[in-house]
């Protein structure tokens, strides 16, 4: 067999046990409805500019 290819008998008839003791993953346990703020330490127009100065390096 070649990279990437695989037998179609494989997978057929996979038998899952869907009854495992083990402990499933709750993704929302950690949810978070709160509120975030921050404060910037230079105005719009400074940040916009940095970031078109960050821009133009990369095009160097």
């Amino acid at each position: 067999m070649g990279f990437g290819s695989y037998d179609e008998s494989e997978q057929k008839d996979q038998n899952v046990d869907e009854d495992d003791d083990s402990e499933a993953v709750n993704v929302h346990e950690e949810d978070h409805d709160g509120e975030i703020s921050f404060e910037a330490e230079g105005s719009t127009e400074d940040l916009v500019g940095r970031l078109q100065e960050m821009k133009d390096d990369d095009d160097e």
